[in-house]
């Protein structure tokens, strides 16, 4: 199996492409801004003979969901799969709930078929297994290939130096600390955020989890609320900026990871 992060441009988020001896599937799509070339890095890496069975979203969110269709069509309108809370926003094209509007976009109709805490798709040599990873938003969903221990996580975790935020509608403090808490029991060995490198090694991840969790379980004792001294988020970000920052960062890199 192969196992190819498709780091993000821009807003877009990072997309994984899971290329199994039977099937390849497609989490996370980025955004309509770059969509164009996405179809080209994603035929860069599976060639003429493999094609995408199926798209896996980790929300509904415009940075994570907007170039789903298109990819979609590309490759013969095959499946799209997320939360069943966001099916209808989804093919209604909801430019505000999926936050396309805090772009200045528009968020294509998009049809998609709803998944579930525990869905499992066949890679032929492997599986993803569907987690439900609220917190951020209702329909928040992970994605973990178990036996290489690799989990794509989604807006619950941004970057390993980037938490999470709640403070908008469908957003909770209580449920984002759970799912980080969830990730944590699974004991991955390589963590893919919604932006930013691969998180690498069970040593590595824990110091990030544990970081991330240590802050959140911190705001919420402060009623809630993150640290006074922290920028306010720009608009578009579903991630909060650290002041100071976190001494989290990983390099950034290319391709298979």
């Amino acid at each position: 199996m192969r196992i190819i992060r498709l780091p993000g441009i821009h807003h877009d988020a990072n997309a994984v492409i899971f290329s199994g001896s039977d099937a390849a599937i497609l989490v996370d799509s980025g955004t309509t801004w770059y969509q164009a070339l996405q179809i080209e890095r994603i035929a860069g890496h599976l060639g003429e003979a493999e094609s995408l069975e199926r798209i896996l979203l980790t929300s509904r969110r415009y940075p994570f969901s907007g170039a789903a269709n298109h990819i979609s069509q590309a490759h013969g309108t095959i499946p799209i799969h997320i939360h069943s809370d966001a099916i209808s926003v989804m093919e209604t094209g909801d430019f505000y709930s999926t936050w396309a509007n805090r772009y200045d976009s528009d968020m294509p109709s998009t049809k998609c078929e709803p998944i579930s805490q525990g869905d499992s798709f066949s890679l032929g040599d492997g599986e993803l297994i569907a987690l439900s990873l609220p917190g951020h938003c209702p329909d928040g969903m992970g994605y973990f290939e178990k036996e290489r221990g690799v989990l794509v996580t989604g807006a619950v975790l941004p970057r390993a130096d980037n938490p999470c935020r709640w403070d908008m509608p469908g957003g909770s403090l209580p449920e984002l600390i759970t799912s980080l808490k969830t990730l944590h029991d699974l004991t991955p060995t390589s963590i893919v955020p919604a932006r930013g490198p691969t998180i690498k090694g069970r040593d590595r991840i824990d110091e990030v989890l544990n970081q991330h969790l240590e802050f959140l379980e911190g705001c919420e004792e402060n009623s809630g609320n993150a640290p006074r001294s922290w920028p306010r988020p720009a608009r578009t970000a579903y991630y909060l900026v650290s002041d100071p920052p976190w001494p989290l960062v990983e390099k950034e890199t290319s391709g298979q990871d």
